[in-house]
């Protein structure tokens, strides 16, 4: 056990994580050079086309060090996304150490912070890694200054590297294996093994990755999942280096896959704990936390046959991505389909992407919202984030919204442009620190709901791509809430419902209007797109009807021939729409969700 690391790489959105995870694994010869590509990690083709890790792997790597000591380092690469933070808590339960990298350029930012404070939680030993210091503008002084102030960690500890030129590779594998802990535990202990992660095996059912705390896992073992407290038969342990390599059994410290023959999907909890069924351990292991979705959308298949397949996709989806919930919905414009929970709009983009890709499922989504607390004039209280199952208005004595801190990191020169944002989406309490020379925190209170849609996109925009943005929900505080329904000739849509601040009802309804007028085709007959709150129409936009030239014939003459005419056509234009049905398009659902015009 002495000679087992088990550690994560964790960092701000695209400082290097992946790219330095590939160094590490070519350097220990994990992977043959003509199986080698870029970001081997990051299994999925969206993750590849994005940049972005979304799934945290496992690789187990075999490293020889300078003091000739064989080591068995188990690596796990983490998403840098505020969205996926959920993937770096359940990592971090598993390892001892982490490795925290910081783009020599672009310095300290947001999520490096919040990821350091994540680790500090589980108390894990921290080694700095400074990357790219290859580049021409990088500053490794003002970095390693930054390090200091903003993280309160030693300066001079960090290692230097440049994961895409390979330099200073083998100072990083020595730190890993000089300054992170071995794992403690008991082999002779009783079975206690934490189900960090799964995936599913078409062939195998479940595979299981999990990280052995005491005890030991072999084949032939009967276990039992504490949480639901089944029992089933462990039929093959192992561990994983880009692909499962069968062992004779996993021991203390180590990390690993599973296979127990476990077909539904729906037994398993990520963050479990797994025991012998002859000795089980006393009690499950402690720190696993629910994720706690903020964002709630729905999805419904464009085919009704396709429902039984969107179920089982988000059932194995859900395996892969504990953060995701989902239950029963339905509308009556798009029949039935499923309520879902996410940590973030990114979150919801990628779910909806790999629902597409991976199981070739056609789907429409109605409008992100948040979950608002409720209280009667009976005094119940209530919690709704769909709008369909909103109360009448006059049964409601107040309502409150979720909060968030938004802290925000930038230059000192975008200041002004950042606040004015902050402003715009109802901010409070602003607040700054200046971190070093040109470097400034922002701290925010904002509305969860007004930082969904366009705010990170915003804040990109106004600071040229050098703001970095995180957050952590608060509390909940009063809000004039409202129902803006969507009606297109005068039929209302409830799939395009939402709940909003009054005092941005308008502008989002007109917003709506606008959109669905340019997406929805041209008829015979003129349509009507209006927003409302109750009886109160508070925006509108019209689709003009085809028309025919029915005067063309009349060359001269007298006008009433004309005015007859025409009044005939507008006759035969009111019958048709009190009888024509519009058709609203897929892409009304999905241009609506976009704040801006492409």
């Amino acid at each position: 056990m002495d000679n087992v690391r088990n550690f994560c790489i964790i960092a701000h959105i695209d400082h290097g994580k992946s790219t330095l995870a590939d160094r590490l694994i070519q350097h220990c010869g994990g992977v043959d050079a003509r199986e080698f590509r870029d970001q081997i990690l990051d299994s999925m083709d969206i993750e590849r086309e994005r940049g972005i890790t979304i799934k945290s792997n496992t690789v187990t790597l075999n490293y020889r060090a300078r003091d000739g000591e064989d080591y068995e380092l188990n690596l796990i690469d983490t998403p840098g996304h505020v969205d996926f933070s959920h993937e770096v808590r359940r990592s971090l339960m598993s390892c001892e150490g982490a490795l925290l990298v910081v783009d020599a350029s672009q310095g300290v930012e947001a999520q490096t912070v919040a990821n350091l404070y994540l680790a500090l939680e589980y108390d894990l030993e921290i080694v700095p890694v400074i990357n790219k210091i290859d580049l021409p503008s990088a500053d490794v002084e003002r970095v390693r200054e930054e390090i200091d102030e903003d993280l309160g960690l030693d300066p001079f500890e960090t290692v230097q590297c440049s994961a895409k030129q390979g330099t200073g590779i083998e100072g990083v594998l020595e730190a890993i294996v000089t300054r992170l802990p071995p794992p403690e535990g008991d082999t002779e202990a009783p079975l206690q093994a934490l189900i960090f992660d799964a995936q599913y095996d078409p062939y195998r059912g479940v595979v299981l990755i999990v990280r052995v705390k005491q005890g030991t896992l072999a084949a032939g073992l009967k276990a039992t999942l504490m949480h639901t407290g089944k029992e089933y038969t462990v039929e093959e342990v192992g561990l994983l280096q880009l692909k499962r390599v069968k062992t004779e059994q996993l021991e203390a410290g180590e990390v690993g896959y599973v296979i127990a023959g476990i077909k539904a999907v729906r037994e398993i909890a990520i963050g479990d704990t797994l025991t012998g069924a002859g000795i089980p351990a006393a009690e499950p292991l402690p720190g696993y936390k629910e994720a706690k979705p903020v964002v709630f959308s729905s999805l419904y298949p464009m085919s009704t046959d396709d429902y039984e397949d969107l179920l089982r996709a988000l059932d194995k989806l859900a395996l892969n991505d504990a953060a995701l919930t989902y239950e029963k919905d339905s509308s009556s414009a798009l029949g039935f389909g499923f309520r879902c929970g996410f940590l973030g709009l990114l979150h919801l983009e990628v779910v909806q992407e790999r629902l597409q890709r991976e199981y070739g499922l056609s789907l429409l989504l109605s409008a992100p919202s948040v979950r608002y607390r409720l209280t009667l004039n009976d005094g119940t209280k209530t919690t709704v984030d769909n709008p369909a199952h909103y109360p009448d208005p006059t049964l409601i004595d107040s309502a409150s919204e979720p909060y968030i801190k938004a802290s925000i990191l930038m230059p000192e020169k975008y200041i002004g442009v950042v606040m004015e944002l902050c402003r715009e989406r109802r901010g409070e309490n602003t607040t700054f620190n200046y971190l070093a020379v040109g470097r400034v925190e922002l701290s925010s209170e904002l509305p969860l709901a007004e930082v969904l849609f366009d705010f990170y996109d915003k804040l990109k925009t106004v600071t040229q791509g050098y703001g970095s943005f995180d957050y952590e929900v608060l509390d909940y505080r009063p809000t004039a809430l409202a129902k803006v329904d969507i009606l297109v000739n005068d039929e209302p849509v409830d799939a395009l419902s939402q709940l909003v601040n009054r005092d941005k009802a308008r502008a989002r309804a007109l917003h709506y209007c606008e959109r669905l007028a340019e997406t929805i085709p041209r008829q015979q007959f003129k349509i009507k797109i209006q927003g409302a709150i109750g009886g109160s129409i508070i925006a509108r936009a019209t689709i003009n009807a085809y028309r025919k030239d029915v005067t063309a014939k009349c060359y001269g003459g007298d006008i009433t021939r004309k005015r007859k005419l025409l009044e005939k056509q507008r006759a035969g234009k009111k019958r048709m729409m009190v009888v024509g049905s519009v058709e609203i398009p897929q892409s009304a659902f999905v241009a609506v969700l976009k704040t801006d015009k492409d």
